[in-house]
């Protein structure tokens, strides 16, 4: 039991799934009951298959059930089968697009941007939840970050304090009232992204100077993109674009790597 609360995922299981039955029974966030099982579904099998197709000794789904929460949560489509396809490319890049011994992109991340670029009929959920719940999450995934700081997950506070800052001088260089960056700020998707995307410790720098300069890196870029360039996933994009950057950062400043657990070759998947 003391192993399962050690474990961070567990806790980001429970916070999406919770948000999940919120949108089903209580707010509707736009998540469909069929497009999140077929997400869920076909990340989790997706591990399977490659699992056993790379010989891993033991077959681990939680982060797949993260990935397939995050993309329930984040990821709207005109049909099923493409938040299906979104769990296969997902996890699917965990495997196959690597690099020193480790996946490159965030996989819910890439798989948002594949699909935003090559198909027509998906977009990304606004994520307005209202106060209430958006308060709440704020507050249980803060306290995630606490209970496990070890997890290197700083990288959140890191960038909400840089988008923050990006948006607010922006309000104040136009002349607009601070309601308008506060308002902003108060988006669902922007907590997800920063709590279970940016902050994915498998695919962030390893020294806290490198995180701190990524973070920032990504809420510059993602600024430019969505008010210069009228990119509305700007930092969806933003972090994809510089995901390849996270390998430099370690070379040039180095430390201890992140393992979720060892596996077989000192590769975790």
């Amino acid at each position: 039991m003391r192993a399962w609360w050690s474990d961070a995922r567990h806790f980001q299981i429970v916070a999406l799934s919770s948000l999940l039955a919120i949108n089903f029974v209580w707010i509707d966030f736009g998540a469909k009951p069929l497009h999140s099982a077929l997400a869920i579904c076909s990340a989790v099998a997706t591990q399977i298959v490659f699992s056993r197709i790379f010989g891993l000794p033991k077959i681990d789904l939680r982060s797949a059930f993260i990935t397939g929460l995050s993309l329930s949560l984040l990821l709207r489509a005109d049909a099923a089968w493409l938040p299906a396809i979104a769990g296969v490319i997902a996890i699917g890049s965990k495997f196959l697009l690597r690099l020193d011994g480790r996946h490159i992109w965030n996989p819910a991340g890439l798989a948002i941007v594949v699909l935003l670029f090559t198909s027509n009929g998906v977009w990304i959920s606004p994520g307005q939840w209202g106060s209430g719940v958006w308060f709440a999450s704020l507050l249980a995934f803060f306290a995630i970050l606490v209970l496990h700081a070890a997890q290197r997950s700083d990288i959140a506070l890191f960038f909400l304090g840089s988008h923050a800052a990006l948006l607010v001088a922006r309000a104040a260089w136009l002349g607009d009232p601070m309601a308008i960056p506060l308002h902003q700020l108060q988006s669902g998707s922007l907590l997800i992204f920063a709590f279970f995307m940016i902050s994915d410790p498998k695919t962030t720098p390893d020294s806290r100077l490198g995180r701190f300069a990524f973070a920032l890196t990504v809420a510059v870029l993602g600024h430019y993109l969505a008010f210069f360039m009228q990119m509305r996933p700007a930092l969806y994009v933003a972090l994809i674009a510089l995901s390849p950057v996270v390998f430099l950062l370690n070379k040039l400043i180095p430390a201890k790597r992140f393992e979720w657990t060892p596996t077989r070759q000192g590769v975790s998947r």
